[in-house]
């Protein structure tokens, strides 16, 4: 019993091994991924929280977040990714770059915000 549990635990290091690599610039594929899936499965609970705020935010509002809540939270928790290695360098094109994308992110997350009794 125990073996089969080790091995199930290398076939799943192996596969995270496996899919980690593919890379589209500096950001692993599967994180950006992974991080989309988890808004939006966590979508209808963020979305009720916000209803108890007088807020109505739409999965599509809650996707648009995604990079700029994850942002905020790599800050919190200090968290070293490549997005934020190029944020914590200004003199560079791919801040502005990064920067403009996530101003946009937040302004079409923002817009699909009403407000009043949900």
């Amino acid at each position: 019993m125990e073996k089969q549990q080790n091995n199930n635990s290398i076939h799943t290091m192996i596969s995270l091994e496996y899919v980690r690599p593919f890379r589209m610039g500096p950001f692993a594929i599967f994180d950006t991924v992974t991080a989309f899936l988890g808004i939006l499965i966590l979508s209808p609970l963020l979305t009720w929280l916000a209803a108890q705020l007088h807020l109505k935010i739409s999965t599509r509002a809650w996707l648009w977040f995604t990079l700029p809540l994850a942002v905020i939270f790599h800050v919190i928790f200090q968290q070293s990714t490549p997005l934020m290695k190029i944020l914590s360098n200004p003199g560079h094109v791919e801040f502005y770059i990064a920067i403009s994308i996530l101003v946009a992110m937040t302004y079409m997350g923002l817009r699909k915000i009403k407000k009043g009794m949900v």
